[in-house]
């Protein structure tokens, strides 16, 4: 099983070399076993890779993630055909029935409101007790959209009264930074199993090519969210971002057993797919906030 995820700061040049990736720079040269990658995040724009890497790394389904000029995640590598499957696959998630997204949504934003109310309370936040009632009065599709009076509650608490997600600052860059790690591996992962990113239960932007992706990924902000609190941010430089990276590789415990991150949410996907296509939304398996 894949599970590492590798990180390339600085110039170099990337190339397959008999199933490893043969990593060459200014000093040293490196081979790393393909079968163990998970994840190869591209922080600098001084690397270059050949064609014959990345058609392995895309048959291999390890995420590519290639970042900008001020190192933040701007492109990623996802495959046509991650499945063999796919075709049939796509036609079910065309035709998957309205009520049954909706039933998963209502899952999927409950958890969330859940996991950020668990936050509270490890941290005895008093407004954890404002985010219970808003779980309450959660109606079907969360038409009333508890979530986003939830998230006005729960950044406050958190970060101060005077805090939005809108400034420009270094605790909105860390969540930034973050989530788009954690959406990187959610895009990952549907596309594995051979479904569109495009196509949402609920995100619906024509200008989002991973409407599923932000979707499945909503309960999983929690893991970055707690990270950066934790953080007390006084920079945020390749430090820092290798912090939030590493992410993938922390514990948690899914459907009864203690996984990283990484294959929680392989797990978490496919038990959110199946209930798709089992109009059955009790299929879902969420992973726990504390071991």
């Amino acid at each position: 099983m894949s599970w590492r995820i590798i990180v390339i700061s600085k110039r170099a040049k990337l190339d397959l070399q008999l199933g490893h990736m043969v990593v060459r720079s200014d000093d040293i040269t490196t081979k790393i076993i393909l079968s163990e990658i998970s994840t190869l995040l591209i922080e600098s724009t001084a690397v270059s890779l050949t064609t014959s890497l990345i058609a392995e790394l895309a048959k291999r389904k390890i995420k590519v993630i290639f970042c900008d000029e001020k190192r933040n995640p701007s492109s990623e590598l996802v495959n046509y055909y991650g499945s063999h499957d796919t075709s049939n696959k796509i036609r079910k998630q065309i035709v998957w029935k309205k009520n049954t997204k909706e039933a998963v949504w209502t899952e999927i934003v409950s958890e969330k409101i859940r996991k950020q109310k668990e936050l509270l309370e490890i941290l005895r936040k008093e407004e954890s007790k404002l985010l219970s009632s808003y779980l309450e009065e959660i109606e079907w599709g969360d038409k009333t959209n508890r979530e986003g009076h939830a998230a006005k509650v729960y950044f406050n608490s958190l970060f101060g009264m005077n805090f939005t997600r809108t400034e420009d600052n270094y605790i909105n860059a860390a969540l930034n930074y973050g989530y788009s790690i954690i959406l990187s591996a959610f895009t990952r992962e549907i596309a594995a199993n051979g479904y569109l990113t495009q196509l949402g239960i609920f995100h619906d932007n024509m200008f989002n090519q991973f409407n599923l992706a932000s979707d499945f990924m909503e309960p999983f902000r929690i893991l970055v969210d707690k990270k950066v609190l934790k953080m007390n941010l006084a920079e945020f430089e390749h430090n820092e971002k290798m912090q939030l990276v590493d992410i993938l590789n922390q514990e948690i415990q899914i459907d009864g057993k203690v996984q990283y991150v990484n294959n929680a949410i392989k797990i978490y996907c496919k038990s959110v797919l199946e209930a798709l296509n089992e109009d059955d939304s009790s299929l879902i398996r969420f992973y726990k906030l504390e071991l």
